[in-house]
Formats: structure tokens, C-alpha cells, sequence
């Protein structure tokens, strides 16, 4: 205490105080508590570094590209663009199991591209591997609790409650919705054609189908935004837009900056007002009836009519009979609207581009589609004529490896997780599930540029892993709308070819852009010819 006393009386000084004993030893107590604190910070860093020492350690043996220096790691360096999906491309054919990179100097990621390895994470627990916030925050404020950001117990029970609403005596009339929406998108295309041909993007027109389509299924509520845009249908694709923006602007990243200091910010929380508005009305309404009617009344009085996702998940109890609150539903149906429209879009899109790149895949399935229509007066496809469209199937999910709307996925290791060669993923690593990387793994698909249906001829089984297709994640996070998803793709596709000849418009290049789904730089056009009816 005596060698403080000179450091405790320059201060006392300093500050223009008296020097008294209490005084002294008040300056001298802080003075020890500073030093403390000092300490423990200290202590707190260096451990922070042999931690990460440690961790540096552990990641050593797993491959790495070269990176662009030491600070920057290799930010910047595979970019979401064309150049950069490219640039991926020349990595997998020299790695083909599993990348290191670095997020700056600090933030090692892992990304997985082989389904060996691929499998202890996807197949994992949702308490082991769940989602990264560091990738999907940005979404919390509109999708709130939604299956796709909610965790643990609450992921558990949501996924048990709302496997029914995709069971197929659910899924079957929304056949008749899915071949509505189709014909109205045909209907459109018909009059800007004017019986010749027209270069139309696919990407728009898809787009504003599938957010017909769901807001049918999901709401039982018709918008007619294929013809003209709605307050609610302007939201959800404002707010897809800002939080692809948002992803890339560093300083966009603290919640204060973004939402009180930027337009986009304001924008953001607007559009979550207007979607959050709308979905809420919907759920009380449908709630109201409900508890007025009672389940039985309420059920009666939808005899003829197909129950859709609101309805479903009104009616949902767990095994304590409990039901989901109105908050709960609304973040399941505006997650089941982000996550339907977009991916399902981004699928038809790429599907229709390589039908129109390969005529004589458009001409076989137009082939098949006619067999199954014949003898029909109307042109609507039924759930029983999914299973007699194989071929047009195979176009599907060969596009959907080439081209997965979702290129990859996060989790984060809570716990260490083993991988086939005995190699740790250390606990607490994020790792991507690079769905994209895995479909054009060398050393799992052979020719991987090339489009090749007959990979999925169910006649010729080959032998793979079936994490070797994943364009619908897989384990027990899978996408849970999937089926939907294929039987509204086979109808599109399946309608469309019988009703036009689809051609590649050559004076815009297809340049690919990987944001929350695969889009393009300057969307897909296509040369879109109406067919003459059929005798």
C-alpha cells in the first residue's frame, strides 16, 4: 500500500482534492479494483488465445485454398456470382471432402462437399447441429419462431405438429389450386405472345405463380397477383430483396444502424408490419370461427372445400393436447411463404431453362404429358398422374442438382462430431453443407456440367449415396414442404410443355447468382411459342 500512496496523492492532485486518509485509501481501493479487472482481462484474453490456438491446431488437418493474405483470409474470394460459383468449382476437383476457410483472420468455417461427410452433421440431432443465427438472423424479425430459425424443444414439437399438413390426403386438393394458378400464369402468356413468340423471364413470372399458388394453399385467400401486385405480395418480395442487401453491407450488421440509422432498415420493418398485419388477421378470423362453431360445426362446414395450412395448424394439438398460439402460426405460415415460393421458383426456372437449352428432353416429356392427356377434354392433372410422368421427373431432379435453389446450409457443432476418416469438426465450428458443392463432386457425379435425366431412371439404379442429391437438405431438419414442392413443379412443367414450345433467347447470357435462393444476375429468359390446341 505505502508504494501506491505517491500514485493515490499525484491523483488526488490531479483532480484538485484535499488529501485526506479516507480519501487515500478510497483512490487506493479503486486503484486495486482497476488493477484486478486489468487482471482478470488479462487472463480472460490469454485463454481466449489459447483457445483459439488450440483450435488452429485441431483444424490443421483439413485442406485449405490459398488465401488472399492473413487478415482478410479468403473473404472476397469466392463471391456470389458466376466467377465465384466458378471459382468453387476449381476447389471441389482438387478437394473433394471437406474445405477450411476463413472468414478474416478470426472465423473458420467448414464446408462439407461429399456425403460421407456431409452425413454426421445433416444426420445429427437438431440439439447437435442446430442452424447458425450468424446465417439466418436476419430473418428472425420476419419469420420469427418459424420451423426454419426455431431450436431444441420448440423445433421438436412445431416439426410434430405440422408433419400432417403435408400428408398426401392434405397435399391432393391442392392439386386442383396448382393446376389453377397455371392456367392463369398460361393465360398471361398466351396474351403477350399474341399467337407468335415472346421472350419472356422466367424467374418474374414464376415467382408471382407460386406466391398465387401458396397464398391459395396457406390462406385460402385469392390475391390475383399474377394480374395485378398486392400490399401483401409487394412485401414478401421487398423483404426477400433487403435481407440479400443487408448480408452485404458490413455496417448493416448492429440492429441499432440498420433499423434507426438506414432506409433499408425502415423499409425492412414496414414490410414485416404489412406481412405480420395480414397473416394475423387471417389466424384471428379463422380462430374466431372456430371456438364460435366448435371443431366438429367448423369442419362440417368445410366439407367440399380443402382444408388449408392455417386450418391445419388451428387444429393441430401435441400429446398434451396443447395447441399452437395465434404468434406460433403466424411465424409457421409466413416461413412456409418465404420458403415455398422462393425455392420452388428458383426450381421451375432453372427447370424450364434446361428443357428449353435441350430440345429433345422438352419433346420426351412433351411426349409423355400428351399420353397421359389423352382421351381428356380437360387439360388438369391429377394426383394420381404425378406417378405416370417419370421421364419429366427425371428433368426435375436432375435440374434441381445441377441448379438446387438452396446452394447450402449452416449448422454449428455444439459438440465434437466425428467424421468417417476419424478427423474431428471441432465443438462450436460452423459448418456449410454446400449442397451445390456436393452435386458437382467430381468423385460423386461424373460429368457434373452435364444435364443428364437418365442419372435418375429408376429403371437403372446407380449406386450411390442418397446424400449424394440433397436439394432438399436431408435428416431430421429436411425441408418438410418437399412434396408439396415436387407435385407443384410437375404440374407446372407438365402443363407448360403441353401448351408451349420453350427455346433459349440468345441474346442474354445466363449468369448464375447464389443470394437466399440460385437466381440469375439478369433473370432467365426464354423464347416461350403457344402450341396449337390440341384435336
Amino acid at each position: 500500500m505505502s508504494r501506491m500512496l505517491p500514485i493515490t496523492d499525484h491523483l488526488l492532485h490531479l483532480l484538485g482534492l484535499e488529501n485526506t486518509t479516507f480519501r487515500v485509501y478510497a483512490v487506493s481501493a479503486l486503484l486495486l479494483s482497476f488493477l484486478f479487472f486489468l487482471f482478470r482481462l488479462l487472463l480472460w484474453f490469454l485463454r481466449l488465445c489459447w483457445r483459439f490456438h488450440s483450435l488452429c491446431r485441431q483444424l490443421r488437418c483439413f485442406p485449405q485454398p490459398p488465401r488472399r493474405n492473413w487478415l482478410l483470409g479468403h473473404l472476397g474470394m469466392y463471391l456470389p456470382n458466376e466467377s465465384g460459383l466458378q471459382d468453387e468449382k476449381k476447389v471441389l476437383d482438387s478437394m473433394h471432402h471437406v474445405v477450411l476457410v476463413w472468414i478474416g483472420p478470426v472465423l473458420p468455417l467448414l464446408v462439407l462437399v461429399h456425403p460421407d461427410y456431409i452425413k454426421p452433421v445433416v444426420g445429427a440431432s437438431a440439439a447437435v447441429a442446430p442452424k447458425d443465427d450468424f446465417f439466418y438472423g436476419f430473418l428472425k424479425p420476419w419469420l420469427g419462431d418459424g420451423l426454419l430459425l426455431s431450436k431444441g424443444n420448440k423445433w421438436s414439437r412445431h416439426r410434430r405438429l405440422l408433419t400432417p399438413a403435408f400428408h398426401f390426403d392434405i397435399l391432393k386438393p391442392y392439386m386442383k389450386i396448382f393446376n389453377q394458378c397455371t392456367d392463369i400464369l398460361h393465360a398471361k402468356w398466351r396474351r403477350l405472345a399474341d399467337g407468335s413468340v415472346v421472350s419472356l423471364d422466367m424467374f418474374e413470372h414464376i415467382s408471382l405463380m407460386t406466391l398465387d399458388s401458396l397464398q391459395k394453399c396457406v390462406f385460402s385467400y385469392n390475391s390475383n397477383c399474377q394480374e395485378k401486385m398486392s400490399d401483401y405480395i409487394s412485401a414478401i418480395i421487398e423483404l426477400s430483396a433487403l435481407v440479400v442487401r443487408r448480408q452485404y453491407r458490413l455496417h448493416h450488421y448492429l440492429d441499432f444502424v440498420y433499423y434507426h440509422l438506414t432506409a433499408d432498415g425502415r423499409r425492412f420493418r414496414q414490410a414485416c408490419s404489412t406481412v405480420h398485419r395480414f397473416t394475423t388477421e387471417v389466424i384471428q378470423e379463422r380462430r374466431r370461427a372456430l371456438s364460435e362453431q366448435g371443431p366438429k360445426a367448423w369442419l362440417k362446414a368445410k366439407q367440399g372445400k380443402a382444408l388449408d395450412f392455417i386450418d391445419v395448424l388451428l387444429l393441430a394439438r401435441d400429446e398434451d393436447g396443447k395447441e399452437l398460439s395465434d404468434e406460433d402460426i403466424r411465424a409457421e405460415a409466413d416461413t412456409f411463404m418465404f420458403e415455398g415460393h422462393d425455392t420452388t421458383s428458383s426450381g421451375l426456372s432453372w427447370v424450364l431453362f434446361n428443357l428449353a437449352k435441350y430440345p429433345e428432353y422438352q419433346e420426351k416429356c412433351r411426349e409423355e404429358i400428351r399420353e397421359v392427356m389423352k382421351g381428356r377434354e380437360l387439360e388438369e392433372l391429377q394426383w394420381d398422374d404425378l406417378t405416370q410422368l417419370p421421364f419429366t421427373t427425371m428433368c426435375i431432379k436432375e435440374s434441381l442438382r445441377q441448379f438446387p435453389p438452396v446452394t447450402l446450409v449452416s449448422r454449428r457443432c455444439t459438440e465434437d462430431v466425428k467424421l468417417p476418416d476419424g478427423r474431428i469438426i471441432p465443438k462450436g465450428i460452423i459448418c456449410l453443407v454446400s449442397i451445390y458443392g456436393t452435386h458437382h463432386n467430381p468423385t460423386v457425379w461424373p460429368d457434373s456440367k452435364v444435364y443428364n435425366p437418365y442419372r435418375f431412371d429408376p429403371d437403372t439404379p446407380q449406386q450411390r449415396s442418397p446424400l449424394a442429391y440433397v436439394p432438399f437438405s436431408a435428416g431430421p431438419r429436411n425441408c418438410i414442404g418437399q412434396s408439396f414442392a415436387m407435385a407443384e413443379m410437375r404440374v407446372v412443367v407438365a402443363l407448360t410443355l403441353l401448351r408451349f414450345r420453350l427455346s433459349v433467347d440468345r441474346t442474354r447470357k445466363v449468369r448464375r447468382k447464389p443470394e437466399l435462393i440460385l437466381r440469375t444476375e439478369n433473370g432467365i429468359w426464354l423464347n416461350v411459342e403457344p402450341l396449337p390446341p390440341r384435336a
